[in-house]
């Protein structure tokens, strides 16, 4: 079992920055690929951002390239994910992901679960 704790949620004005952390414990953190994702009120939960187990490859949902960076330090068991220029659009609560077999951007082919954080962006 892994578990997973986010942090870093907030209310912040449009054209802000937010960190976003999560926490992993249980099995070994550096052996999971890990994603955020996100969910606005009566909406599916999309794909934002995943990272490999080694932090050498991630990738991006094209909403949110070159505003958000997905980031790890396995030494902390924590990935985090900077959010710069939000928009109102990107209010949702936000949840991290991890997996064991690839690097997925499907939120059925993740393991485990955070329990979400909120993330409002007033206008």
């Amino acid at each position: 079992q892994v578990q997973l704790v986010e942090s870093g949620g907030g209310l912040v004005q449009a054209g802000g920055s937010l960190r976003l952390s999560c926490v992993a414990s249980g099995r070994t953190f550096s052996n999971y690929a890990m994603g955020w994702f996100r969910q606005a009120p009566g909406k599916d939960r999309e794909f934002v951002a995943a990272i490999s187990w080694s932090g050498g490859n991630t990738y991006y949902a094209d909403s949110v390239k070159g505003r958000f960076t997905i980031s790890r330090d396995n030494a902390k068991n924590t990935v985090y994910l900077q959010m710069s220029s939000l928009k109102p659009e990107d209010t949702a609560v936000y949840y991290c992901a991890a997996v064991l077999t690839g690097i997925p951007s499907s939120q059925y082919d993740y393991d485990y679960w955070g329990q979400g954080t909120q993330v409002t962006v007033s206008s």
